[in-house]
């Protein structure tokens, strides 16, 4: 049977009791009361003096009388006598903890029982205190006092607790349509080098672009310069992510086959056809966008060379880019360059140019640091006489399969983990004209 206490102060209470019950009341977190006793003069007596103290109280005379209250409505703490006939207050607290309620309910047991074992048994089930038969009624208020103590920084650390999930919750939303974004991004940025692979009958260029994260600051390409000249670039932004995919981005555009007025290295002549500016110039002009235009805190270094197809000499700006490798016929790795100083980061920086000549079975490799700066399983880097042993170790393959092999050699170097920087690299491999073509 469960019966409703008496909710209301008695009016026979004085007024600065009044007071002192409305002050307790304000800041407690214990609200409503179950009293569980099987002894309803036992029950009336503590629904009294909860009642006088200003809360509101329910009673239950069996523990499964208690269990049916907790499923009609919340409590905040549970008065319950320990011997009752059936089922008893540990085996009813044992009942509480195990329901999925949605607050932590406080549980006082009102025993006669003094032994420390009995005690030590009640908290093993549950118990959060004790409270000695015959009840003091000033003993009773300060037990729930500090009940009410606890109840309120679990409820705190309840609310924090599901601010976090929830502010969590907003973060993984926000997190998976960025993840969206950026997968949309590195379709776009994948999209910028639109021809991985030409044949020009005297040599075939081919191009990897593969970045560490969603999007990196790489970026090769190769276009038409003229007639009979190719020309070539791999290019390096400086940092990882959106911004420098930004950059490159915008650099592709000044460096498009698709539309030679716009194409920084290419010039109108006055036959009205365009001509290829000389690489030095070309590397002047970026450094001067770079700094009175796009005014970037960002910088990229660059290799890039215009290809003549008739004799094999390729004309060469590097800017603080990698040396390219020269992978002679002969099975030799050669590194060639003048370092430079990276576009973007001095506006009186001087660009030199210089040419090697490419003989028929040679490749030529222009490629990010991503590379040789790659660290093995205990730290050191590859660097270039490592880089010269991946590319002679895969002499046999070319084109794509020896960008796939490559790749997968310095997966294994590297033991496995994601790559720390994105690697690129622009290949030319030369057969050479007439009697001189390789075949």
């Amino acid at each position: 049977m469960i019966l409703r206490g008496q909710s209301q102060v008695s009016v026979s209470v004085s007024f600065l009791h009044s007071v002192s019950v409305e002050d307790d009341r304000r800041d407690c977190a214990i609200r409503r009361v179950l009293v569980v006793d099987d002894s309803r003069a036992q029950r009336r007596v503590l629904s009294a003096s909860l009642s006088r103290q200003g809360f509101d109280v329910i009673e239950a005379g069996s523990g499964q009388d208690a269990l049916d209250c907790l499923t009609a409505e919340p409590v905040d703490l549970i008065l319950s006598d320990w011997m009752m006939p059936g089922m008893d207050g540990l085996e009813l607290c044992a009942h509480v903890r195990a329901l999925p309620l949605e607050n932590y309910v406080y549980f006082i047991l009102l025993t006669s029982k003094n032994e420390k074992g009995a005690v030590a048994h009640g908290l093993e089930q549950g118990a959060d205190d004790f409270l000695n038969k015959p009840f003091n009624s000033v003993e009773l208020r300060a037990r729930i006092k500090a009940g009410a103590r606890i109840l309120k920084m679990e409820r705190e650390l309840s609310d924090k607790n599901r601010l976090i999930t929830s502010t969590l919750n907003e973060i993984s939303a926000l997190y998976d349509a960025v993840d969206r974004d950026l997968v949309e991004a590195r379709k776009m940025q994948q999209s910028l080098v639109r021809e991985r692979y030409r044949d020009f009958r005297e040599a075939e260029i081919s191009l990897l672009l593969k970045p560490s994260g969603h999007v990196g600051g790489d970026l090769v390409g190769f276009f038409c310069a003229g007639e009979g000249r190719v020309a070539v670039y791999s290019m390096d932004v400086s940092g990882h992510g959106i911004a420098s995919a930004l950059m490159t981005a915008r650099l592709a555009g000044y460096l498009s086959d698709g539309a030679p007025e716009q194409n920084i290295a290419l010039e109108r002549g006055e036959d009205g056809r365009y001509h290829a500016r000389p690489p030095a110039e070309v590397a002047r002009l970026l450094n001067a966008l770079m700094l009175d235009e796009m005014k970037s805190d960002l910088y990229f270094t660059i290799v890039f060379g215009y290809l003549d197809l008739a004799s094999g000499r390729v004309d060469i700006v590097q800017c603080g880019h990698p040396n390219p490798a020269l992978f002679r016929a002969d099975g030799t790795v050669e590194y060639d360059g003048v370092g430079g100083l990276p576009i973007g980061l001095f506006e009186d920086a001087a660009y030199a140019q210089w040419s090697l000549n490419l003989m028929p079975g040679d490749r030529l490799l222009f490629y990010s640091d991503g590379f040789t700066e790659c660290t093995g399983a205990s730290g050191e880097m590859l660097e270039e006489d490592g880089f010269a042993r991946l590319i002679r170790k895969n002499a046999d393959l070319t084109a794509n399969a020896f960008f796939e092999a490559l790749v997968w050699d310095l997966d294994t170097f590297h033991t496995g983990k994601d790559f720390a920087d994105d690697l690129s690299c622009a290949m030319i491999e030369y057969r050479g004209t007439g009697q001189n073509r390789l075949k």
